[in-house]
């Protein structure tokens, strides 16, 4: 059986591990969504300039 200090690492090592995957999912899904849009201001921004000339 384990013992309850062994528990408690079991537990404290299933909340990081939780935590670090939701945290990646957070981030990547906020880096798709950032970078989206920096491109399509940039893709704007060319426009706009082609068509001033």
């Amino acid at each position: 059986m384990f013992e309850f200090q062994q528990y408690l690492g079991f537990i404290l090592f299933l909340t990081v591990l939780t935590i670090g995957f939701w945290l990646m999912i957070f981030l990547v899904g906020f880096v798709h969504y950032w970078l989206g849009g920096a491109i399509m201001e940039l893709i704007k921004e060319k426009r706009a300039k082609k068509d001033d000339e």
